[in-house]
């Protein structure tokens, strides 16, 4: 049976195939990583975000993924705010940041907060929304609405939608892309070419993910095992109360190409 540890290591080989053509993106600067510290260390932070802190890592997972205080960044579905409460002041004064897909939550219970005026919400005709009796949300009308912008993040979404809705959000994410720019997915680890469970639901399996990002023209980069969770054997719902919140996720980095 597959486990997390030989899905790790599987994207290790994978990753040192590619290494061997792709130089890696670099990781932050200093003046960033210092944004970033003070972003998490706020008090307008909600405890129930600051408790999950030493799970999601949010320093070193933005560090990994090479996030600069200057850059102009889309975060996907950002829920209810978990990380647009660190993103947003750490690009304020010298970058932008931009929120697309599934926003009114956010908008409701963030943007109206103090220092939080520069978020811009983008890609405001796009829906999603689950069919009736689906297992996955669609998605329509994805197109960014912006260009040329330096990264492109999504945190534990990419499993939320069918395999065209996924397509059409890569695609989304390419074209909103400067050439250099890069595509940060993190997501909940599903066991390898392991079919549709009534366990598995909001799991998705890496080597898929890659293959599928790939496809909408990136190049990978690099993964990150900063989410390997050795307790979960990707066997339960990630809602279960025995893996919530410490579910095992993979964390890759893609490019589009110069």
């Amino acid at each position: 049976m597959t486990n997390t540890f030989n899905l790790n290591s599987l994207l290790f080989g994978l990753c040192i195939c590619l290494l061997s053509t792709t130089p890696s993106a670099q990781q932050s600067d200093q003046a960033t990583l210092k944004a970033i510290a003070k972003a998490v260390a706020s008090e307008q932070r909600p405890d129930a975000d600051i408790k999950r802190d030493t799970n999601r890592l949010p320093e070193d997972t933005l560090n990994f993924f090479g996030l600069r205080k200057t850059m102009t960044v889309v975060e996907l579905i950002p829920g209810g705010g978990w990380y647009t409460r660190i993103l947003a002041p750490t690009l304020r004064d010298q970058g932008k940041l931009y929120l697309a897909y599934g926003t009114g939550r956010v908008k409701e219970s963030v943007l109206g907060d103090k220092g939080f005026d520069k978020v811009v919400i983008t890609a405001q005709k796009s829906r999603i929304y689950r069919p009736e009796a689906a297992r996955n949300y669609v998605i329509e009308h994805p197109d960014l609405g912006v260009s040329n912008v330096d990264m492109v993040l999504t945190f534990r979404n990419y499993h939320n939608f069918a395999a065209d809705g996924r397509e059409a959000i890569n695609e989304a994410a390419f074209r909103a892309l400067k050439p250099g720019g890069i595509y940060g997915v993190v997501d909940h680890t599903r066991r390898h070419m392991e079919p549709d469970t009534t366990e598995n639901r909001r799991r998705i399996d890496p080597v898929l993910a890659i293959k599928e990002i790939e496809a909408a023209g990136f190049e990978f980069v690099d993964f990150s095992d900063l989410h390997y969770r050795p307790s979960d054997n990707l066997a339960l719902e990630v809602g279960h109360e025995t893996v919530t919140g410490q579910t095992d996720r993979w964390t890759l980095k893609f490019r589009k190409p110069l």
